[in-house]
């Protein structure tokens, strides 16, 4: 009997029913629900086939919601994230380097060009 062990604890995921996570299991049900609920309500509206499919259209995002993984973040995290780099947090971003050590020491710098040419002064009017 062989036991699977995550390498990373944040790999992990409960399963709760056939295999699927809690999240995973809502959303196919959702899924499947609003398949069924576009049926019933548009099979006497429209033909079968249109029915079929858009039962497909309105299932497979919701389908798709439960299953969803970016870069450990689920759907609504990612849309959220997109939504705030491409519209809220938008804009040219211009690269400037910053020198810390420089500023640090800037006054001190400063300080000794200021004794320099005063003591160049010095020595042009004694020469």
């Amino acid at each position: 009997m062989e036991i699977r062990i995550n390498k990373e604890i944040k790999d992990y995921h409960e399963s709760l029913f056939f295999g699927l996570s809690f999240r995973q299991f809502a959303c196919s049900v959702a899924a499947v629900g609003a398949a069924v609920g576009v049926y019933f309500g548009l099979r006497n509206i429209v033909g079968k086939e249109m029915v079929s499919w858009l039962c497909i259209i309105c299932a497979a995002p919701i389908a798709a919601a439960g299953f969803f993984k970016y870069n450990g973040m689920n759907l609504e995290k990612f849309v959220i994230a997109y939504i705030k780099s491409e519209f809220f947090c938008s804009g040219n971003r211009i690269y400037k380097s910053e020198n810390v050590l420089f500023n640090l020491y800037k006054e001190v710098l400063a300080d000794d060009k200021n004794k320099q040419n005063k003591s160049k002064r010095r020595k042009k009017k004694n020469s």
